[in-house]
This record gives C-alpha cells, structure tokens and sequence, in this order.
C-alpha cells in the first residue's frame, strides 16, 4: 500500500529548499502560496528523497470565501505519495500557475477545472474548454453558479 506523507514530513523537506513557500501544514497535506507552486512542485519531483514524480489528480474545491486547488502526487519509486493544496482568493479572475511545464499530463485536468469551477491557469498552452462547449455562460461547479439552461 502506498503511504501517505504527512504534512509535518513535507513541510520539513520544503522548508529546506523553499523556506517562504509554505503556508500551512496539515495531517495529511501541506499548503503552498500560489506564486510558489511552480518551484514547490518541480522541486518535489525532483527531490531524491520524495521523487513525486506522478501528478495523479488536480481539483479544486469552492469555499465560497476562497477556492483551494488540490494535487495529489505520487512516487512510484518510493511508494508514497502527498497532497498539495493553494488557496486562491478572489471570485472574478482566481489564478494559478499552469504545471504543465512540470507534468504535461496537467494539461487536460487543468482545463477540466477551468471549465467547471473558472480557475485560470497562467502560462497555459492550450486554456479552453474542454466539456462545454465555447460561449457557456459561467462554471458549473461552482457555488454561486445559476442555472443558465431555460427549460
């Protein structure tokens, strides 16, 4: 069974390399600034000792007062994997720093989370919908979202 790190374990592995990144340490999860994203995750893939090299989900989660990006990460050479989350404030234009350049399979689940929650992704290659079609009004997903559909 793969073993989860725990936030204290990660958080003490960036801190060494990216001391002001980190936000907040949880049980099971570590938070990052959003501006520091790029760094934090090349670093954990690259890390020997944590080689995260799998990006197996990204998601996002409407709180209303925030969005909170998740991703999850695994190594399958070390057979742990880790949570890594950012809080975006803002409902108008919430942005985060594309992964692509570091996973390119972020490519289609960044697009997917654009598309139902309106998280835009900067520097990213191909940012378009990917389930509904051009023109939609609005992001499904998200809190505030009124049905548009006329029935």
């Amino acid at each position: 069974m793969t073993r989860v790190l725990g936030g204290d374990e990660l958080v003490q592995r960036l801190r060494q390399e990216h001391p002001d990144a980190v936000e907040e340490e949880g049980e099971s999860a570590v938070w990052v600034k959003p501006e520091r994203l790029v760094d934090v995750m090349t670093f954990l893939k690259g890390d020997p000792e944590l080689r995260l090299t799998y990006l197996n989900a990204v998601t996002a989660v409407d709180y209303i007062d925030h969005f909170e990006m998740v991703y999850h990460l695994t190594s399958l050479e070390k057979n742990h994997g880790a949570v890594v989350k950012a809080r975006l404030y803002g409902r108008d234009e919430p942005t985060v720093p594309s992964l692509v350049g570091v996973w390119p399979g972020a490519e289609l689940q960044e697009r997917e989370v654009w598309d139902l929650m309106g998280v835009r992704f900067s520097d990213h290659p191909n940012h378009k919908r990917i389930m509904l079609w051009e023109g939609f009004q609005g992001h499904p997903l998200r809190k505030d979202f009124e049905d548009v559909v006329q029935y």
